[in-house]
């Protein structure tokens, strides 16, 4: 939450140089110098500023590209679940195709087909987290296909979508969240390595893995320009998997599902 809120809200209350400010006469300065808290990048933007608005964009296609996956997903796995039968086959069959894939793999060629653009990325990361939050929501749906209430319901003359939605997603809808915040890191990744192989965000904007990119032939003089990105995705990605393992701990009683 303190680097969410500090991507989001720190610019607003910090008095820092925006992130594509250029100033030519201080490049490449090191951490600590006044002015530059983090250091400075080859053309002089402050990394501090950069690093906060491409925390920004990282979160934001993070989240963007898990929701979707989990919409599409979840009731995709839902239906399959529910149904069974021939349709649970070709929905399952076609996402196993899918998975089939290295996700990575699968990001770049649909980004490559697409374009660089952050909505681009977006949709690039969507495609490839649906199989697996189709078979997160299928299994969950499997488990409580059988019990008495949806028997009930069903006596009662429940239609499959009110069984599915007041029912159903109810009680996956926690392994389903827990799943996401641990997708949300791994799209972050994603995200990180397709900017950084030109295929993400494209600049000026900044994002984490772009700037990664942007610093990797200044290593050996001024490392902190690949550094302090790399930092701050370390730090996002282990906060958003410590809290998917709490969360998920909390959950299931303390047992992995």
């Amino acid at each position: 939450m303190l680097l969410v809120g500090g991507c989001f809200i720190g610019p607003q209350i910090v008095h820092i140089p925006g992130p594509n400010v250029v100033n030519l006469a201080l490049p490449h300065v090191g951490l600590g110098t006044p002015g530059h808290l983090l250091g400075t990048d080859e053309l002089g933007r402050d990394l501090l500023s950069r690093s906060l608005y491409g925390g920004q964009t990282s979160f934001e296609v993070g989240l963007a590209s898990v929701a979707i996956g989990l919409v599409i997903g979840g009731l995709l796995g839902m239906i399959s679940g529910f149904m069974g039968g021939w349709i649970d086959s070709v929905i399952m069959r076609v996402l196993d195709i899918l998975l089939a894939f290295p996700s990575l793999i699968l990001a770049l060629t649909v980004a490559t087909y697409l374009g660089p653009s952050e909505r681009n990325v977006i949709f690039a990361i969507a495609f490839f987290t649906v199989p697996s939050f189709a078979r997160v929501a299928r299994s969950g749906t499997i488990q409580f296909k059988e019990r008495e209430f949806l028997l009930a319901g069903e006596l009662s003359g429940a239609g499959r979508a009110h069984q599915i939605f007041r029912h159903v997603l109810p009680n996956i809808w926690g392994r389903l969240m827990t799943y996401g915040l641990l997708t949300i890191g791994v799209a972050m990744i994603v995200e990180a390595s397709l900017s950084f192989l030109g295929l993400g965000i494209r600049p000026p904007r900044a994002s984490w893995g772009a700037m990664i990119a942007e610093g990797k032939g200044y290593l050996t003089i001024a490392p902190q320009i690949s550094l302090v990105p790399g930092t701050f995705l370390f730090v996002a990605i282990t906060s958003l998997n410590m809290l998917g393992d709490g969360i998920r701990a909390r959950y299931s009683g303390g047992e992995a599902w």
